[in-house]
């Protein structure tokens, strides 16, 4: 289990373009590191496209945004395309980092169990500990509740 104040768990992902991106790359910036189920279903494009409205005052932070899911590059590009999405989104087809962040959890839906992830937010400080955690998110609003949390 995860606790705010602790080091954030490494990784190294490849992007929507198929770059490698590493956690240490942000040292010295804070990160929001958000994990979310699948691209263009309507809970995830509103929270995207959330970010992406407040895109310009989390990075008068000095915040990057990174999103995560087990979409491929393809998907992630063409979600970033479709909404002009300003950030980084990450793929994790393994699932090695969600399992790392505890994320990749059973669920439950109309009685049926399966293995999904469940909609979760870190915030990394500028030494890459763990600011804020930000388990089961619900949509609405949250993207203010981040920008506070990347205030404090």
């Amino acid at each position: 289990m995860l606790k705010e104040g602790k080091k954030a768990p490494q990784f190294t992902l490849k992007d929507q373009s198929g770059k490698s991106v590493s956690l240490k790359d942000f040292l010295g910036k804070q990160v929001v590191l958000y994990f979310y189920p699948k691209d263009d279903t309507t809970g995830c494009t509103k929270e995207a496209c959330n970010f992406r409205d407040d895109y310009s005052q989390i990075k008068k932070e000095k915040a990057v945004i990174l999103g995560v899911s087990a979409d491929s590059e393809a998907k992630h590009r063409k979600f970033v395309e479709k909404y002009d999405l300003p950030f980084i989104l990450l793929s994790d087809e393994n699932k090695v980092v969600l399992n790392k962040y505890g994320v990749w959890q059973e669920k439950n839906m109309y009685g049926r169990k399966y293995m999904g992830i469940v909609r979760s937010t870190f915030i990394i400080d500028k030494k890459g500990n763990l600011k804020k955690i930000f388990p089961k998110v619900n949509v609405t609003g949250h993207n203010k509740e981040v920008l506070e949390a990347l205030r404090s």
